[in-house]
């Protein structure tokens, strides 16, 4: 299936580390956002909100928004039914929490370092804004306790494709250079996480490409 995506997106990312664990083979589609690739027709029949990352079937299906290819990635390709009861659990009270740690990346985490850090490094490179910072730092807050007394976001024994959600963004927040040390739990989970999360290692070299944005401020 082809998969159009940017190395240094933490969503794109995401994906890539769920592929990984379930045993998918992606065929990459590199997507040059600044060079208006999402926005050529083609790209546009495939995906009319021309958003990355895209999944696309043999078949034509079409797929976008990380969390919602997460899911499908699991559901339909995973062959081994333990690998996937950890993944994406059945039990509605544990789905559910996985969800709420899903929609809590897109909505609150991921989107409060977007709001603080994209003004600095991209269009106007505006100064950093205290109040979004706090903001930010808030929604660590948050995610720091979660993982009280847990060994994953969703809690459990296993990581599940929260934690490969949040793994990717909180790899970004690394390459940003903020201090994750300053949040006891979260950084004992990220340590521990992308060490045993597959294709951490293509997680760990996209968010660094990421990163660079960060050398031209």
């Amino acid at each position: 299936m082809d998969f159009y995506y940017l190395p240094g997106s933490a969503p794109c990312r995401a994906v890539q580390m769920t592929a990984a664990a379930v045993g998918v083979d992606l065929n990459l589609k590199l997507t040059n956002l600044m060079a208006g690739e999402h926005m050529k027709p083609e790209f546009l029949k495939i995906n009319p909100q021309h958003t990355i990352p895209t999944l696309v079937e043999k078949d034509g299906f079409a797929l976008w928004e990380s969390r919602a290819i997460q899911i499908y990635l699991v559901e339909k390709y995973c062959p081994d039914a333990t690998v996937r009861e950890a993944l994406y659990p059945s039990d509605p009270r544990r789905r559910a929490i996985v969800h709420q740690r899903l929609f809590f990346d897109v909505a609150v985490l991921y989107q409060r370092f977007a709001e603080y850090y994209y003004p600095q490094i991209f269009g106007q490179k505006l100064p950093a804004d205290p109040a979004r910072l706090r903001s930010m730092e808030q929604a660590l807050e948050f995610l720091n306790t979660f993982l009280e007394g847990e060994q994953f976001v969703a809690g459990g024994d296993k990581p599940t494709i929260a934690d490969f959600s949040i793994l990717a963004s909180i790899a970004t927040f690394e390459v940003a250079g903020y201090d994750l040390a300053r949040f006891e739990n979260i950084y004992r989970w990220y340590e521990q996480t992308k060490k045993i999360t597959p294709a951490a290692d293509k997680n760990a070299e996209g968010a660094k490409i990421f990163g660079l944005y960060f050398t031209k401020k």
